[in-house]
């Protein structure tokens, strides 16, 4: 399924969440561009690599300077791919502006980072030996989705399906599509604990933590009124 746009109403410009969308496009675009030896080393610079700080000695080794965590944010705006990219993009555009519009600009941006380093620490938590960087929006914008999930669950998402020649259209409830998205998470992420030399190739952790530092926290940022 892949969802096009939701029906939940926004009374604002969802200033901050266009912006971090332009942020993440740019740094990737800028990525591509540079050679590829600078991308492999910028990346596992500003990627979350988490045997960095589980053995210090094997990041002087492999020339990781300390970073005191820096990473566990500045991976949050870092890519793997065109398609993790549009993706993450995609899901931003259509669940953040309501719950940036029912916080505020400032304390919106407070919940996305929060949401982002918690779902990073979940991950380094579950997989402290990972060797290959974490990177990618998906453990902010999870967050995002657990505040969505308890402030609009009877909203609908319209997805599309693409069938051979006969892609369907249908109206699901917020709470349907995401309670779906949650257990597909937690499906994947306790396979990969529970056996071993299962190939994973995508956080499932920090998608976790991301949703579930949302639904906890989300009602701490809430404003009273819009913004206009």
């Amino acid at each position: 399924m892949i969802p096009i746009r939701d029906t939940a109403p926004c009374y604002s410009r969802p200033i901050v969440s266009w912006s971090l969308m332009v942020l993440c496009i740019v740094i990737f675009i800028a990525m591509e561009i540079i050679p590829d030896q600078l991308k492999h080393r910028l990346t596992y610079l500003f990627g979350m690599v988490p045997l960095r700080y589980s053995s210090p000695a094997w990041a002087a080794h492999f020339g990781l300077p300390p970073d005191y965590y820096l990473s566990f944010l500045t991976s949050l705006f870092l890519h793997g791919g065109w398609l993790h990219l549009v993706t993450n993009m995609l899901f931003m555009w259509i669940f953040a502006d309501n719950v940036e519009d029912l916080m505020g600009r400032g304390r919106f941006l407070v919940f996305y980072v929060i949401c982002g380093l918690s779902a990073q620490a979940l991950q380094f938590y579950f997989d402290p030996y990972l060797t290959i960087p974490v990177v990618g929006a998906s453990g902010a914008i999870a967050g995002v989705l657990g505040a969505y999930f308890f402030l609009y669950p009877f909203e609908r998402v319209i997805v599309f399906i693409p069938i051979l020649f006969f892609p369907l259209v249908f109206h699901v409830p917020a709470i349907a599509f995401l309670g779906f998205w949650i257990i597909l998470q937690l499906q994947k992420a306790t396979t990969s604990v529970m056996f071993d030399g299962v190939m994973v190739d995508v956080a499932w952790w920090a998608h976790l933590g991301g949703f579930i530092a949302g639904a906890v926290l989300y009602r701490f940022f809430l404003r009273n009124e819009p913004e206009q």
